[in-house]
């Protein structure tokens, strides 16, 4: 079992790779239709497996055919990864498609139509109690 630091550590190594072969080095036209970028990566605690969270930005159409280039050129990336991060057994390799920063955006869209709904920042302050102070 590695320690949390050096899980990290090959995390962000893994990034930083995945990242760099996304610029320069998927030739798979399906991975550009849609702007990708690394987001996350979560490697196992025995460094066995990594999942990669990536952030699509595109249509519903491009984000698919995006997850599908990726999930054809997993094989592609693992032995990359292993040729340039120097670890005892390479992890298996599975991307999966981050939502987060959609659901945040929707979030604060939200809240924006609520304030705006609500008035101003000053009708908002006279309701919080000790807002004077």
């Amino acid at each position: 079992m590695a320690t949390d630091r050096r899980i990290s550590r090959v995390g962000a190594m893994i990034k930083r790779e995945v990242s760099l072969m996304l610029l320069h080095g998927i030739k798979d036209d399906r991975v550009g239709s849609g702007m990708v970028s690394v987001t996350d990566v979560n490697v196992s605690g025995d460094l066995q497996h990594a999942k990669i969270f990536v952030s699509i930005y595109g249509t519903q159409e491009a984000k698919a055919e995006t997850m599908e280039g990726l999930k054809a050129v997993t094989g592609y990336v693992r032995s990359q990864i292993g040729q340039r991060v120097r670890l005892r057994r390479t992890p298996e390799v599975v991307f999966l498609e981050d939502t987060s920063l959609e659901r945040g955006d929707r979030v604060l869209s939200l809240l924006n139509r609520l304030h705006d709904e609500r008035g101003d920042d000053e009708d908002l302050e006279a309701e919080i109690p000790g807002a004077e102070d």
